[in-house]
């Protein structure tokens, strides 16, 4: 029994634990996994806060996010009203700009045709107070076809003017 190396391994580990017994080791091995524990507690501790913090914080900027995504939405939205009103509000002065541009070229030509058939009354005018004057000249002589003259060109021009 004594000569077996099994025995000598068991009595050497029991003086070890004996003499780790006395000088405490256990207490300072216990101590230092209590301090372990307590530091790993803490960081356990700290790692959940984070993660809280973390949790917050993404759902703080998912607001923002979804915020900010409504504020485009809406000056899209905004602005193609815009666009369309400004469009409308185009086309109608277009629209507007042609209808005066049309009546005053329709005025335009009203007045230059209303000149033109002045014009040509007062040719007409001119040429049938040149044509009685020459016939009145040729066939009556004297005062009576003077009278008879002034008086049927001052007819004649007030009848075509």
């Amino acid at each position: 029994m004594f000569a077996e190396p099994e025995f000598w391994v068991a009595v050497g580990f029991v003086i070890l634990m004996g003499v780790f017994v006395y000088v405490g080791v256990h207490r300072t091995v216990l101590t230092a996994l209590d301090h372990r524990s307590q530091r790993i507690k803490t960081e356990l501790d700290d790692a959940r806060r984070l993660k809280e913090e973390a949790a917050k914080l993404l759902a703080e900027y998912k607001a923002r996010h979804a915020t900010a995504e409504r504020e485009a939405q809406d000056i899209i939205t905004a602005a193609k009203a815009e666009a369309e009103r400004i469009a409308a509000e185009a086309k109608t002065k277009m629209e507007d700009f042609v209808a005066r541009r049309t009546k005053t070229a329709e005025s335009k030509i009203a007045l230059a045709e209303a000149q033109a058939i002045a014009d040509v009354r007062s040719a007409a005018a001119s040429a049938a107070v040149a044509a009685a004057s020459t016939i009145l000249s040729q066939s009556v002589k004297g005062e009576v076809a003077d009278d008879l003259l002034a008086k049927g060109i001052a007819e004649v021009r007030a009848k075509l003017n």
